[in-house]
């Protein structure tokens, strides 16, 4: 069975599926006539290819204890067309905590397993990550900063995710919060990518967001390891998209930063839009007032 990396798991004991969490067990047998029904769905969904889906999966959302039904049917033997349309019908009928947990139990799992099996990604599966982006809040805290925060996200795996981020609108602040979590990370390669990614969406961020991403690349200064291009990447990207939101203070020290963190292509470049850059007036100020709401809810 899928475990969840956030304090639940499925277990199966005696035919009867039961959820446990941290603060509660909750027990609950399953009608034999509806498993007989699930059961036949599970043979449907796994050989799925195109057309309706059974009406008894489409009200699945609706259930109370709709994630005991859902894992009657078996999702890692759906299909993938399967899947795009489950992901379809759950992001547009679940709450956001729900479909939070689905994107997270469900989704993430299929998506990294197909692409350690065959080295890219199925169109469905890619059809069906851009479909959970309906819920952009859901999609972040139950797939996006998962994977980043599993510390074996491949770079094969960012490239792919990352391109559905780079097609598709997301809210800023929803992106604003993911960037604050990305840069707070242990540095991972894939990180860069999707720093990069959306750097490149070019959001007007909050200056704290900025302030953020800077002290990100700062931290690497006493760092020893010799830094991926990707790595230099991502902070060429940053600077050209945002040094006129950079202090001066900030600018110094990322140009100190380029004395120890260099790439012979890339960091003269760096360091010439820093030197064009006209800061931000520092005694300006932003206020922010949602992006703490945003915040909270990654935590």
């Amino acid at each position: 069975m899928l475990l969840s990396s956030y304090g639940s798991e499925y277990v199966v004991s005696n035919g009867i599926l039961f959820f446990c969490s941290n603060t509660e067990l909750q027990l609950e047998e399953i009608d034999p006539r509806v498993k007989e029904m699930y059961e036949g769905v599970r043979d449907v969904l796994s050989k799925y290819r195109s057309g309706k889906v059974p009406k008894a999966f489409k009200i699945i959302p609706r259930l109370k204890n709709w994630e005991q039904i859902l894992y009657i049917t078996d999702p890692p033997s759906w299909s993938a067309a399967a899947m795009y349309m489950a992901t379809r019908i759950f992001a547009s009928n679940l709450k956001e905590k729900m479909a939070q947990r689905f994107y997270n139990l469900v989704l993430l799992p299929r998506i990294r397993d197909d692409i350690a099996e065959y080295k890219k990604i199925n169109f469905h599966l890619f059809q069906a990550m851009r479909k959970a982006l309906y819920k952009p809040g859901a999609f972040m805290k139950g797939f996006l900063l998962p994977l980043c925060e599993s510390g074996n996200c491949t770079l094969r795996e960012a490239i792919i995710v990352g391109a559905v981020i780079a097609r598709n609108s997301i809210p800023m602040l929803h992106s604003s919060a993911a960037i604050l979590k990305i840069a707070e990370m242990d540095y991972n390669g894939a990180n860069s990518i999707f720093l990069r990614i959306f750097f490149d969406k070019k959001y007007a961020l909050p200056y704290r967001v900025v302030d953020a991403v800077v002290f990100h690349f700062l931290r690497f200064e006493r760092d020893r390891r010799e830094l991926p291009v990707l790595w230099h990447q991502a902070l060429l990207t940053f600077v050209q998209r945002y040094k006129g939101d950079v202090s001066s203070e900030q600018r110094e020290a990322l140009l100190r930063l380029l004395r120890h963190k260099s790439h012979p292509k890339i960091t003269p470049e760096i360091r010439r839009e820093l030197q064009s850059a006209k800061c931000r007036d520092e005694e300006a100020t932003e206020p922010e007032p949602q992006l703490d709401e945003h915040m909270s809810t990654l935590d």
